[in-house]
């Protein structure tokens, strides 16, 4: 609660019946001190508000001096300065919050305001009438402190953790000291959450906050909640790698033990990136970035371990930083272009759909990188949207360019799972077939099987209504995550992309052959079409017709084209 403040005081002229008036008014206030000092500050009046406030009962408190009953040293000298100007100069104290002082010595927040009575004359009489604030400052402690933790762990929230990094790092500058960082973020957390549900989810977050504040020096560092499934400890007065080493340790052990959850033990991993003040940063923003980036190092090194920030990933984010920069300057020059490899029916040994592949094409070629270079940036500084839709409204005008040419060829877009997070994406999905008068059946879906497993049932309930349209949703390149053949039936999907490293050693390899055997009979049985990609020979085409396979897309047919070969081959149709 805050109360106005006053630049100008009450002021009487005249001691007489209003002034009594004015004292038996204001000490007839609940919760209102009302307190009189004489010229020299000595208690002159003290009612019964002011015992309960202070602590001083009226006999303890006349004839003592205000400075020596209520006021904290730091403000002693101001106080009799400020009330000598107002008995000389006629310049009133203003009123203000203060924070005054209690007989235990103990601090107490009032609102003061001041009157003198009696100007002018030889005995003028200051009058100090307090609001104690005592409650109000108690609930903005504890919103202060509401907006400082998080609600589910009860940890330091990331604003928290950031006000004391900011303190941090001021102490390790004044004191040429330093400290380690630690980003600690839980493997495949999504997935426990997903199986599970979000209240067990929940549930995990509390388990995994409690047993880190077990195992760290809670006196010399600070755990937070930094969002989502990640936590950061900051271990202050930690300069060297050996130590933090040693911590990150101690952090990774904390998951050794399963989490008991209700009637569930879950057993879950961590990985820890490390960034030390002031080798790597001096500013939060960049401490925080490089421990983030490390530990994203650690997952890509196979998870449930840490890693130190280095000089080669600090290059490496540079150069992503010139890659996204880059990316983004094409998104508006408009430097991309879509290729298309058809997918070629096995029984009549024509295509009617193709997918559709990007390519960037800067006008200065040396900033050019491969998709799986670019991409995997372009989800990192979310502008996968933005080239996402453009993917989108690109195939569309194609797919409409091809049909006013009486060429009838879906075609098949990649979309990640960034892009299936936004809440739009479906309904521009649908605007870009309005747009270009297409039907559900010419734009096809292309989704991983890693972004299928991670999307929750509102995007896999959005893919359905899309699948019940006709859309055609297929799963690019089963196999290489970490999904099973039994997840396939809970995914809306019509058709199954078997991955090229499956057909690289079938037939030859009994191996090969009896996973890519078992893909295809166990898709076939849940009514999907099966597409295997990579067929570079003419045995590996003709061992995927034995399979009853109903597609197959590779260079052994086409490699990726331009749209305008595709309407030449779709026109000769010479396989």
């Amino acid at each position: 609660m805050s109360l106005q403040r006053y630049e100008e005081p009450l002021l009487f002229g005249q001691h007489g019946a209003a002034e009594r008036r004015f004292l038996e008014l204001i000490s007839a206030l609940p919760k209102v001190s009302v307190q009189g000092y004489d010229k020299y500050r000595n208690v002159i009046y003290w009612n019964k508000s002011s015992e309960d406030i202070y602590g001083y009962s009226e006999t303890e408190a006349l004839g003592k001096k205000l400075e020596d009953l209520i006021i904290p040293n730091f403000m002693r000298d101001d106080v009799i300065k400020f009330h000598q100007r107002w008995i000389e100069f006629n310049e009133p104290i203003p009123s203000d919050e203060l924070v005054l002082k209690k007989k235990g010595g103990q601090p107490i927040h009032v609102f003061s305001s001041h009157v003198m009575l009696k100007q002018g004359t030889d005995s003028p009489e200051m009058y100090c009438v307090d609001i104690d604030l005592s409650e109000q400052h108690e609930i903005r402690q504890e919103l202060e402190r509401m907006a400082c933790t998080d609600l589910l762990t009860n940890l330091p929230n990331r604003r928290a953790l950031e006000q004391c990094l900011t303190s941090v790092i001021d102490d390790a500058r004044s004191s040429n000291t330093g400290f380690g960082l630690f980003f600690i973020d839980l493997d495949m957390f999504k997935e426990v959450n997903d199986t599970l549900g979000h209240s067990w989810g929940d549930e995990l977050l509390k388990s995994v906050a409690k047993r880190l504040s077990g195992c760290i020096d809670n006196a010399n560092g600070v755990l937070a909640r930094f969002g989502g499934d990640e936590f950061v400890y900051l271990a202050n007065n930690v300069s060297c790698e050996i130590r933090c080493e040693e911590i990150a340790k101690t952090l990774s052990a904390c998951f050794r033990e399963s989490f008991a959850l209700s009637t569930e033990n879950v057993h879950i991993t961590s990985s820890i990136g490390i960034s030390l003040y002031p080798r790597d940063g001096d500013v939060i923003d960049d401490i925080l970035k490089h421990a983030d980036a490390a530990m994203y190092q650690a997952k890509a090194e196979g998870r449930n371990r840490y890693h130190f920030f280095t000089d080669a990933l600090s290059q490496r984010l540079r150069e992503q930083r010139n890659v996204a920069a880059n990316l983004r300057e094409s998104l508006r020059n408009d430097e991309f272009e879509l290729v298309y490899q058809p997918q070629v029916d096995c029984k009549t040994g024509g295509f009617t759909s193709c997918e559709a592949l990007l390519r960037w094409c800067p006008v200065d070629k040396t900033k050019a990188v491969p998709p799986d270079v670019f991409i995997p940036i372009a989800e990192r500084g979310e502008l996968i949207g933005d080239i996402g839709t453009w993917v989108l409204r690109k195939a569309c005008q194609q797919a409409k360019e091809w049909k006013q040419k009486g060429i009838e060829i879906r075609i098949d877009i990649n979309v990640s799972g960034k892009e299936l997070e936004k809440s739009s994406y479906f309904k521009c999905l649908t605007a870009c077939r309005d747009e270009y008068n297409l039907q559900p059946k010419d734009i096809g879906l292309e989704l991983t099987e890693n972004v299928l497993i991670k999307s929750d049932s509102t995007i896999l309930e959005d893919l359905r209504v899309q699948r019940d349209l006709g859309v055609e949703i297929s799963i690019d390149d089963f196999g290489t995550g970490y999904s099973s053949l039994s997840y396939l039936k809970h995914f809306p999907v019509t058709h199954l992309k078997i991955d090229r490293s499956f057909l690289e050693g079938a037939p030859e390899n009994d191996y090969d052959s009896a996973l890519m055997e078992a893909i295809v009979n166990v898709g076939h049985k849940l009514n999907l079409k099966i597409v295997v990609e990579g067929v570079e020979t003419e045995s590996q085409s003709d061992y995927c017709k034995s399979l009853n396979v109903e597609y197959v897309q590779g260079y052994l047919y086409s490699r990726p084209v331009s749209a305008d070969t595709i309407e030449s081959l779709y026109s000769g149709q010479s396989w």
